[in-house]
C-alpha cells in the first residue's frame, strides 16, 4: 500500500462535525494525529510522525521575527490532536470547520505526506486543472519529470 497520502474521497459532516476519514488514510494516520490549519483554505492532516517533524521546523524558526512568530500560531495554535471513534470519524471544531468553509459535504485528499480536508466548493475552484500545458510548464520548472 505504501505511506504516501494518496486518492480523493467525498463524505458528508454530520451535524456535531464529525467526519468519515476513509479506510486507506486511517491506517496511514494511526491511533492519533494532528489536524491543524492549512494552505488555500483546507485542513492539514498529519500522522503523529509527520507532525512532529513539521513542529519541530516550526518551533526551529527564529523567535525574533514576526512572520515566524505568525506561523506558529497559524499551525500550532490552530491544530487539535484527533483520534478516530469507532465509526472511522472524527470531531472537527467549529474554529477548523470555519477556516475550511466546510458546511455539508468535505473532500479528503491525499497529498503525499498528509492528508487535506476540503469544502466541496473550494476544492472544486482548488483542483480545476483546465489548462494541462501550464501544468507541464510547472512541472518542468520545478525539475519534475515523468
Amino acid at each position: 500500500m505504501g505511506t504516501a497520502f494518496k486518492g480523493e474521497y467525498s463524505h458528508s459532516i454530520d451535524a456535531k462535525g464529525r467526519l468519515i476519514i476513509p479506510a486507506k488514510f486511517r491506517e496511514l494516520l494511526g491511533e492519533q494525529f494532528v489536524v491543524t490549519k492549512g494552505f488555500d483554505g483546507c485542513l492539514f492532516v498529519f500522522a503523529e510522525e509527520g507532525w512532529e517533524q513539521f513542529e519541530a521546523k516550526l518551533q526551529s524558526l527564529p523567535m525574533d521575527k514576526p512572520e515566524a512568530r505568525m506561523l506558529g500560531r497559524f499551525f500550532i495554535a490552530g491544530a487539535i490532536d484527533a483520534e478516530i471513534d469507532k465509526q472511522g470519524r472524527i470531531l472537527l471544531p467549529a474554529n477548523l470547520l470555519q477556516h475550511a468553509k466546510i458546511e455539508k459535504e468535505a473532500i479528503i485528499a491525499g497529498v503525499g505526506n498528509r492528508a487535506e480536508i476540503w469544502s466541496k466548493a473550494e476544492w472544486e475552484k482548488a483542483s480545476t486543472f483546465d489548462d494541462i500545458n501550464s501544468i507541464a510548464a510547472k512541472m518542468s520548472e520545478y525539475g519534475l519529470s515523468i
